[in-house]
């Protein structure tokens, strides 16, 4: 797998929308980040020589609603944890709630399933989705996902994640523990 050298500013080739709003804001908060670009990744699975070279985990990203469709969450999750829909709902005292449609993750957050990423929150400025971090990932110190596109990766503090980036785009992160 094709894996670039780390470079900390963002590229000077065109991206697509979304991973170009992402530099700009990371760059608009103070966010310093490491990069890097990748052969494009389809699964969790594929993305451990990535982690390896940013020297942090690749978060797992997943969008649920509920059966009416009302109520849309982004659920951020260590690489290897599997989302059990019971225990997020309970959790976040919502009932019942299964993946989101890739309509549906187009439609709200601007992205297609297998490229999920908790920075497609800068597509929801009407703030429809909820954002729920795991505690696991929470309590890292560093939080690596892609920008929008699966061909790339970025690593920054979690910190600057929960009380910088996702604020700034209107989202206050729910802490769960899964």
């Amino acid at each position: 797998m094709y894996i670039s050298d780390i470079t900390t500013a963002a590229p000077s080739d065109e991206r697509c929308p979304l991973e170009t709003k992402v530099y700009e804001e990371l760059a608009g908060l103070g966010i310093e980040y490491e990069r890097v670009d990748n052969d494009s990744v389809e699964a969790m699975e594929e993305c451990i020589e990535i982690q390896n070279k940013l020297g942090a985990e690749i978060r797992k990203t997943v969008v649920a609603c509920n059966r009416q469709k009302t109520d849309y969450y982004l659920v951020v999750l260590p690489a290897e944890k599997r989302f059990d829909s019971k225990a997020f709902a309970k959790a976040m005292e919502c009932s019942r709630l299964s993946f989101a449609s890739g309509d549906d993750m187009v439609e709200k957050l601007g992205v297609a399933p297998g490229s999920a990423t908790v920075m497609s929150v800068l597509n929801d400025g009407d703030n429809l989705v909820k954002v729920a971090i795991d505690k696991e990932v929470a309590d890292e110190e560093w939080f690596a996902c892609n920008p929008g596109a699966n061909t790339t990766h970025l690593k920054f503090r979690t910190a600057d994640l929960i009380e910088k980036f996702l604020p700034a785009c209107g989202h206050e992160p729910t802490i769960v523990e899964l």
